[in-house]
């Protein structure tokens, strides 16, 4: 099959003897997916042209020219009417040629000083650096929402969990605190993230720096970056701080996927501790009983989405020398998909979260279930001047006692229990109940309801700084 070559002219085309061929053009071009950096690209140019004009470099009416070419791009880009063109390969040839078309030569030389490695780094950390702020934004709505379930469940007692087997009573406002820390802890990701995202590679040009006198901490102020990268070669060739958000987006996803776990098993007839909205649930076409938790089984799929993003990017740099190199092209889909997973899961999990509705009666039971005050049994006769090991020998044969009998230690009769540990007396029922169990926790980071409550205040706090 004969290929089929473009006669149109490329930027670099007076090197090359014959045009690229359309299966180049296609293989090579990134415009489909990248042109979601439009807004940063023309960001980043502004910037650069105020800066060229300061430094004398180009003129001000070259300057003049070329925001009025930026405004009329934007205005095209946000009404839907800009054309995008295959064969200028990428967003930054496209919009550079629409400002040649409307502005001429002041045009052209907008891109004095820079190459395109300077100028995509450049794009992808501003685009970075916003999205790091709308996952942060999102992870606080998050934590605020399930602070409101906690809030509202301070002291619904459930029974708390090790290897799934039920181990002692909790409340659950304090289960879904634990959540909020996690997510705590992702916003704080991001945020030392963001510090080393917002370091700008403009004027890094090629991979050596330009010969013209640029001012680039003018650039970075204006852009509203904290430093520059101070090396040419790892400024246009770095993208750790890819990476490094994409880690940190993926330890949000895991944190999510943890949680849909719990809302997968908790939905279940067979457990029934909570109900979700019908608006994040699906049916069945053939079982008309049925009720799915799509969403919270969608984002543990997603997860491993994420992961595989990360890996990608890993994978991507891990062989690639200095400088700068057409592979790089490949961390912008990782990436954007990333971002659009992360905000689109946050969002929706937010949402999520005000439409849980929670079976009280049933996580008592559960609770009452599997001898989940054995623990407070054990530290009684500790308080009595038991050693633990002894008391927790004593308080096993109890338990075995309870099971052969089929009740719980609550329910056994102060001669029965006494028959385990004289030192046992009749103020043991009070340390047997549920709700004594949970208020016996009472310090920082307890499931005492009281504890709980200080719990949300701290979170409200955090959220309000």
């Amino acid at each position: 099959m004969t290929e089929q070559f473009s006669k149109k002219a490329e930027a670099w085309s007076a090197r090359f003897s014959e045009p690229v061929s359309d299966l180049v053009k296609r293989y090579t071009a990134s415009v489909f997916f990248d042109k979601r950096l439009a807004m940063f690209d023309i960001q980043g140019s502004l910037a650069h042209a105020e800066m060229l004009a300061a430094q004398g470099i180009i003129t001000a009416s070259d300057r003049s020219e070329i925001e009025r070419g930026m405004a009329q791009i934007k205005s095209e880009i946000e009404a839907g009417s800009f054309e995008w063109l295959l064969d200028l390969e990428d967003v930054h040839l496209n919009i550079e040629k629409r400002l040649t078309e409307l502005v001429g030569d002041a045009g052209k030389r907008l891109h004095t000083g820079r190459s395109r490695n300077d100028q995509v780094a450049t794009d992808i950390r501003l685009y970075v650096r916003a999205a790091i702020d709308d996952v942060v934004a999102l992870l606080n709505q998050l934590r605020s929402a399930l602070t409101d379930v906690a809030e509202r469940h301070f002291d619904t007692i459930m029974p708390g969990f090790t290897h799934l087997q039920v181990a002692q009573p909790i409340t659950f406002g304090h289960h879904m605190l634990a959540y909020v820390e996690m997510f705590g802890r992702d916003a704080e990701r991001m945020l030392d993230a963001r510090r080393r995202v917002n370091r700008l590679p403009l004027g890094a040009a090629a991979l050596a720096g330009t010969t013209f006198p640029i001012d680039r901490l003018r650039v970075a102020k204006t852009l509203g970056f904290e430093d520059v990268c101070h090396n040419s070669l790892d400024a246009v060739s770095d993208r750790d701080f890819a990476i490094e958000f994409t880690a940190a987006a993926s330890l949000i996803m895991m944190h999510v996927s943890r949680m849909s776990e719990e809302l997968v098993m908790w939905i279940s007839p067979r457990i029934g501790f909570i109900d979700i909205a019908d608006r994040f649930c699906t049916g069945s076409s053939i079982m008309p009983q049925k009720k799915n938790p799509d969403v919270p089984e969608l984002a543990r799929g997603k997860t491993g989405r994420v992961y595989g993003h990360l890996a990608s990017l890993l994978t991507l740099m891990k062989g690639q020398p200095l400088a700068y190199n057409k592979d790089n092209q490949e961390d912008k889909e990782p990436l954007f998909d990333t971002v659009d997973t992360v905000l689109d899961t946050l969002r929706i999990f937010t949402d999520m979260a005000g439409g849980i509705t929670v079976k009280a009666d049933n996580m008592r039971a559960a609770a009452l279930q599997g001898y989940a005050t054995a623990t407070d049994l054990a530290d009684y006769l500790v308080k009595k001047g038991l050693p633990f090991r002894d008391a927790h020998e004593a308080v096993a044969h109890a338990v075995r006692a309870c099971d052969q009998a089929g009740v719980d230690l609550s329910e056994m009769s102060l001669e029965t229990l006494q028959g385990f540990s004289p030192l046992i007396e009749d103020d043991v029922f009070a340390v047997l109940t549920l709700e004594g169990s949970v208020a016996a926790r009472d310090h920082v980071g307890g499931t005492a309801p009281n504890q709980v409550r200080k719990a949300i205040e701290r979170v409200r706090g955090q959220l309000k700084d």
